[in-house]
């Protein structure tokens, strides 16, 4: 009997092992906010792609100084070769402007707008990536580490196992093929512990890439985010909030303008000018004039810029369907996944607990001579088996629901209400689209801009 109640501790051991995600940990435990967080704020992925679009709104403001005049100076000297040898300066401040082009340039600015607005949604999807990887990156290792444990706790059960096998020999109650089982068993469970140990440092590893250090003790995860009560109504939400629709939609606003750019550079052009020159005599040589440019054979150049946009508007416009029915497939396919995780789950509760009455009474039986110590090993890795089927199950559930939230388009630091401070894509842009000079006021703030935003 004494031997009995050993068993039962150990199984007791391997029930404790496979609900530590279930166990509250101490109040210095990273959760996976805290994982989140991490990730946003020190993502060189997102440094990338935040570096990009204030390049893009640099792109407004490039075109926007095409509607400025553009004003230069020069001076210049000359000799004559002479007998008297005399020496002249130049001295000369010119200006030249488009007065009216048809529009050309300032569509030429919108169309760069759009393209900002399109690198911002491009940025958003790159954030939730970063915090989908964190999540998956999160759960990978909660997960080893509870099979690490649940392996570890199989060990000493099976160590148990192998002692008592041991006990019985000595007194002529089992053969030494019982024994012999019972060792093979705990070379293959130490065999799985080291196994998973291996797992949990791979997780570790990969932990540090997508969150930026390496996990501490980690706490369960949270309650479940809410979701729509049916696939129909995420899609629906998908298709209005997912960055990489809006991304491709204000693509083909870009692409529309960029015809009507195409059509205006066909038609005529005034051009205003301004010279002022003086000489070391003080001969006023100053000019000012107005110059109409009109196209009239360019080799079909101007024709082909015409055809080739309009093409890439229908390009764009097939590659915003294209994107539209991906998202749909992706939340289609991030929901069945959830479902099937949840029924998982569901299946394993019930497995541990079956598994868990056969161990029980296969250990009864062994007491009164009815089952053999193999018989009871292989009960005992049935209920490994469901532990650990569960483990996997519970972190699959977790991250095809976050999967879902990124495919809806609303795995965002503002939507999961993190409580942070997120970086603001207008800030550069207010900063720049007036195209501030270098030299000016305006220009030095926005140098200290910049430099805020590289600290950050």
């Amino acid at each position: 009997m004494a031997k009995f109640f050993k068993f039962r501790k150990g199984l007791a051991a391997l029930a404790l092992a496979g609900a530590t995600a279930l166990t509250p940990l101490t109040a210095t435990a990273e959760t996976l906010t805290d994982a989140l967080i991490t990730a946003y704020r020190h993502s060189h992925i997102l440094d990338q792609q935040r570096a990009l679009l204030r390049a893009a709104d640099e792109d407004v403001a490039i075109a926007l100084a095409d509607l400025r005049p553009i004003i230069a100076f020069a001076a210049g000297a000359s000799a004559s070769a002479t007998s008297n040898y005399e020496l002249g300066a130049t001295v000369t401040l010119s200006a030249s402007m488009t007065l009216y082009d048809n529009g050309a340039t300032q569509l030429g600015v919108e169309v760069q707008k759009e393209t900002v607005l399109a690198t911002r949604e491009a940025l958003v999807n790159f954030e939730q990536q970063v915090l989908l990887a964190a999540v998956q990156a999160y759960m990978d290792v909660t997960a080893a580490a509870e099979s690490l444990a649940l392996a570890q706790s199989n060990v000493r059960l099976t160590n148990q196992q192998l002692r008592a096998a041991r006990d019985r020999f000595e007194v002529g109650e089992v053969t030494r093929t019982e024994v012999a089982q019972a060792e093979a068993q705990l070379a293959a469970a130490r065999s799985s512990e080291a196994a998973a140990q291996g797992t949990l440092e791979v997780a570790r590893e990969s932990y540090r890439v997508a969150v930026g250090s390496y996990p501490k003790a980690l706490a369960p995860p949270p309650g479940a985010p809410k979701i729509p009560a049916t696939v129909e109504a995420a899609q629906a939400v998908a298709v209005r909030t997912h960055p990489l629709i809006r991304q491709a939609q204000h693509t083909v606003a870009a692409s529309e303008l960029s015809v009507k750019r195409a059509q205006a550079a066909m038609k005529f052009s005034v051009d205003g000018s301004a010279n002022l020159s003086f000489d070391d005599q003080g001969n006023d040589r100053s000019s000012f004039g107005l110059e109409l440019n009109q196209p009239i054979y360019a080799g079909g150049k101007l024709s082909a810029q015409v055809r080739k946009a309009r093409n890439q508007t229908e390009a764009n416009r097939a590659a915003l369907l294209s994107t539209t029915h991906n998202v749909q497939q992706l939340v289609g396919n991030a929901w069945a996944n959830l479902r099937v995780a949840i029924a998982q789950l569901q299946a394993t509760d019930q497995q541990i607990r079956a598994a868990t009455v056969a161990f029980r009474g296969v250990q009864e039986e062994q007491n009164l001579g009815a089952a053999t110590t193999l018989d009871v090993l292989d009960a005992q890795q049935d209920l490994l088996d469901a532990r650990s089927a569960r483990i996997d199950a519970q972190a699959q559930q977790y991250v095809a629901l976050y999967s879902l939230l990124s495919a809806m388009g609303l795995l965002t630091v503002e939507h999961l209400g993190l409580g942070i401070q997120t970086y603001d894509p207008a800030a550069y842009y207010n900063a720049v689209k007036t195209a501030p000079a270098q030299r000016s006021r305006q220009g030095q703030q926005l140098d200290r801009v910049l430099e805020r935003l590289q600290r950050q």
